[in-house]
C-alpha cells in the first residue's frame, strides 16, 4: 500500500473547524469532550495541520455542521467558491431558524444595492 498521500483537500480542515467551533461558542475543551478527544490533539488538529482520523473527521464535522464536499469532491469545489463565500455558508448554516428572516432581509438589499451600483456606473458611461 502506498503511503504518498495527497493531503492538500485537507489543509484548511484545521481552520475550518476552528472557525465553526468558535462561531458556536464553544471552547476547545468543550469541543474535545463531545468528541472524546484529547484538548491537544483538537489542538493540533486546529493549529498545526494534523489530520484527524476518520471517526474524529465526522464527529468533528458533524458537531461543527462543515459541509464535506470541499475536502472530497476538489472537482466541484475548485474555483466555485471563493473563500468569502465559504465562511457566510458555514455562517448560514450556524444560523438558528428564527434570524434567517434578518439575514434574508440583509441579502435582498445588498443585492439590491450592487444592482443600483452597477446601473449607476453604467449611466456614468
Amino acid at each position: 500500500m502506498s503511503r504518498n498521500r495527497n493531503t492538500a483537500p485537507f489543509k484548511s480542515i484545521g481552520a475550518d473547524i476552528k472557525e465553526a467551533r468558535k462561531a458556536l461558542g464553544l471552547s476547545q475543551r468543550n469541543l474535545a469532550e463531545m468528541v472524546g478527544i484529547d484538548t491537544r490533539y483538537l489542538a493540533n488538529i486546529e493549529n498545526s495541520g494534523s489530520i484527524p482520523s476518520l471517526p474524529i473527521f465526522y464527529e468533528l464535522v458533524s458537531i461543527c455542521k462543515i459541509q464535506v464536499e470541499k475536502y472530497f469532491y476538489l472537482e466541484t469545489a475548485a474555483g466555485h467558491e471563493s473563500e468569502e463565500r465559504g465562511r457566510a455558508a458555514l455562517k448560514l448554516r450556524l444560523c438558528p431558524d428564527n434570524l434567517l428572516p434578518i439575514v434574508e432581509g440583509t441579502l435582498d438589499a445588498a443585492i439590491k444595492l450592487n444592482e443600483t451600483n452597477k446601473g449607476n456606473m453604467a449611466g456614468d458611461e
